[in-house]
């Protein structure tokens, strides 16, 4: 069901006084985002009660043991866990160090691993962004360390590379929020990356002023934008030249902010918001207008999951749709059509089994003990932006998990790869958000979707009450949190989970042929 309403004025007015307090704050000019006059807010409070169709696992596999996406609270108590599970698709190599930070990403035949403040730090031989040579999948090694500030002050969700140009860049985020520091590096030999701003951002005397959370490019690579969590604060990086960054536009567009995703002609931007996502038109950005604004096209919530995380946009034939991804809250994967942005509708929903609200007592069982997240998804990646034929996402405590999406009305998971839990080893993984967040025992982020399940009476209660009930601090890494984008490399995916790490895992060949033109995109 939708329900669509105007944006209230009071609202508005809050976020134009949010803008002047952080534009006093920062020293420069701010506006909040302006919506169109026919702007509309959507509400859709329909929760998905349907996961898709499980993969039929072939030969070799060594399949989950209970519901689909669930590491069972006797499997993560006997060990079970820490053999991984697998289904039509088995890991290649992988090097694991001090953990995989947050969001790690990959390009040509390397791979950069991202920081976790401080835990990084712990590492004193490498505590910057570790640049992995994985020529041989087999066998990836470190090739060098990238140290500049923003490398050093936990990247976050902003480590990010742009093929078009072959650049990675990323901001200092050292504790959910960071600000001031930006560096932009020349990857055409990706085993050896060369920073480009020796200046702004990269100096720690040349702040850049800007608040991050995350962050990613334009599909041309001529800007970098910024999304802060709270207040959505979004600012545009002019990189064109990217020896100069200097920031072209900066607005609020409303109290919370996360990742994006930016169609291919760099014109419209779906950032995700704390319970959905917000339709912008920065085609004047792009443009690269003295002057430019960001009006506001439309915002869509909803109830079925929160934290929204980025948006893929893609196109089946001629018809634009996005794949936008729920960090939290059970809501899974959601596709939109979106050839009216005004008007866009929820046309698809991907969930697994343990995501259901008939299930959410049993995921609270079994996810005690594994700290703040249970089993949520958090980045996922298209093999091609036009009529794509497959969906590779890390999910949280469930690994990576591909799909069919050739036809949108019958999407089915074809593959899965959870990675052995690396149980007892928080001390060794100081890269690991993980282990770091681990101090906390209980799965926190599920409490709303169970406390709605009971409420309507779709779940019981008790079944949440398992051997691991009393977990509450200290969690064990039972499970392990993948975060990263699972990138396609032909018949392989490369990624990093939190505790295990990079992984180079192989598709077999029976469930995924990659198609000519892979070009494999997670939307910025």
């Amino acid at each position: 069901m939708r329900i669509a309403r105007t944006r209230p004025g009071s609202a508005r007015r809050g976020v134009a006084t949010a803008a002047l307090a952080v534009s006093v704050v920062l020293g420069v000019t701010t506006s909040p985002v302006p919506a169109v006059a026919s702007a509309e807010t959507f509400f859709f409070d329909d929760i998905g009660s349907t996961a898709v169709p499980r993969a039929n696992c072939g030969p070799g596999s060594l399949p989950e043991t209970g519901m689909q996406g669930d590491v069972p609270a006797e499997d993560r108590n006997n060990g079970r866990s820490t053999q991984a599970y697998r289904c039509n698709m088995s890991l290649v190599g992988g090097l694991q160090d001090r953990g995989g930070g947050l969001l790690s990403v990959t390009y040509d035949h390397c791979s950069y691993t991202s920081t976790f403040f401080p835990g990084n730090l712990l590492n004193p031989t490498t505590p910057g962004v570790q640049v992995l040579d994985v020529s041989n999948p087999a066998q990836p090694v470190l090739s060098t360390t990238l140290n500049e500030p923003a490398m050093l002050g936990g990247t976050w969700e902003s480590l990010k590379v742009n093929k078009a140009r072959k650049l990675l860049a990323a901001t200092a985020v050292p504790i959910a929020a960071g600000t001031g520091y930006f560096s932009v590096y020349d990857i055409s030999d990706c085993a050896h990356p060369r920073l480009l701003n020796r200046g702004a951002g990269s100096d720690v005397t040349m702040p850049l002023p800007f608040i991050s959370h995350e962050g990613g490019f334009s599909p041309d690579g001529n800007t970098y934008w910024v999304s802060g969590p709270a207040p959505g604060f979004l600012t545009a990086i002019d990189i064109s030249n990217p020896a100069e960054p200097r920031i072209i536009w900066q607005g609020l567009h409303g109290l919370g902010g996360h990742g994006f995703g930016i169609t291919p002609d760099g014109n419209r931007m779906y950032l995700s918001n704390l319970g959905g996502i917000t339709v912008l038109d920065i085609s004047a950005v792009q443009r690269g207008d003295s002057y430019p604004t960001v009006p506001q096209i439309a915002t869509y919530l909803w109830t079925d999951g929160f934290f929204n995380q980025h948006s893929i946009p893609v196109t089946y034939g001629d018809k634009p749709y996005i794949f936008t991804v729920d960090e939290t809250g059970g809501g899974g994967i959601k596709v939109f059509d979106v050839a009216d942005p005004a008007h866009a509708e929820i046309v698809q929903k991907i969930k697994l089994e343990i995501q259901l609200p008939a299930n959410t007592a049993a995921n609270l069982r079994s996810s005690q003990g594994g700290s703040v997240f249970s089993y949520d998804p958090h980045y996922c990646v298209v093999d091609r932006p036009a009529d794509p034929t497959a969906l590779a996402c890390s999910w949280e405590s469930s690994g990576i998990r591909v799909f069919d999406i050739r036809d949108l009305n019958r999407i089915s998971e074809i593959a899965y790869y959870n990675p052995p839990a690396q149980t007892g080893k928080n001390v060794q993984l100081t890269n690991s958000p993980h282990a770091l967040s681990s101090l906390i025992g209980v799965s926190l982020f599920n409490f709303v979707p169970l406390a709605r399940g009971v409420f309507e009476g779709k779940t019981d209660p008790r079944v949440a009450f398992g051997p691991r009930a009393g977990m509450v601090a200290f969690g064990d890494l039972s499970a392990d949190w993948c975060f990263s984008p699972p990138e396609f490399h032909g018949n392989q995916i490369w990624t990093s989970c939190s505790d295990n790490g990079f992984m180079a895992l192989q598709l077999d060949d029976t469930v995924y042929q990659p198609p000519a033109n892979q070009a494999p995109t997670y939307g910025q």
